[in-house]
């Protein structure tokens, strides 16, 4: 094991910083290749695991908004109070966040689709949890555009 690998496992902040140093100073045969391959693979992974993550609960919020929100719409009004609003937080907020990450990684724009495709059944499920609903309630499939899931204004009609 060289010296770059042992940094790598004992101080991986170091073996970071011992790795800029070394491109900016086009070092590139000191480069610990393995671990670099490894370590920018890992981050593609991490960028569209997160970028499922804020759209299985974008998704599982504009879910509960369609599916539930007549039932607690008249509770509401009755107690004066308008919880919906929590939803529309949420949602307000993954968008918002769905948005940053695609202008800072645009090249996640082109598996969008299969993003949503991997993350609706998780937002099913979520929503099925958080409403009580059976999973039956709701499309087999994500009843949303991705142009829907973007759009600042969108909110489904409840049903």
């Amino acid at each position: 094991m060289n010296t770059l690998s042992l940094t790598y496992e004992q101080d991986f902040s170091g073996w970071i910083n011992q790795h800029i140093a070394l491109l900016k100073t086009s070092r590139f045969q000191e480069l610990d290749i393995d671990h670099l391959i490894e370590e920018l693979e890992g981050m593609a992974i991490r960028d569209r695991n997160e970028l499922v993550s804020h759209l299985v609960i974008l998704m599982a919020h504009l879910l509960k908004w369609q599916y539930q929100f007549k039932k607690f719409a008249e509770a509401w009004q009755h107690a004066n109070e308008y919880a919906a609003k929590s939803w529309q937080y949420t949602i307000i907020e993954q968008r918002y966040r769905v948005k940053e990450q695609l202008e800072q990684n645009p090249s996640l724009k082109r598996q969008l689709t299969e993003a949503v495709a991997k993350a609706y059944p998780k937002a099913v499920s979520l929503a099925v949890k958080e409403t009580g609903l059976a999973a039956k309630t709701f499309p087999k499939e994500c009843p949303y555009l991705i142009e829907q899931l973007l759009e600042d204004d969108f909110y489904p009609h409840p049903e």
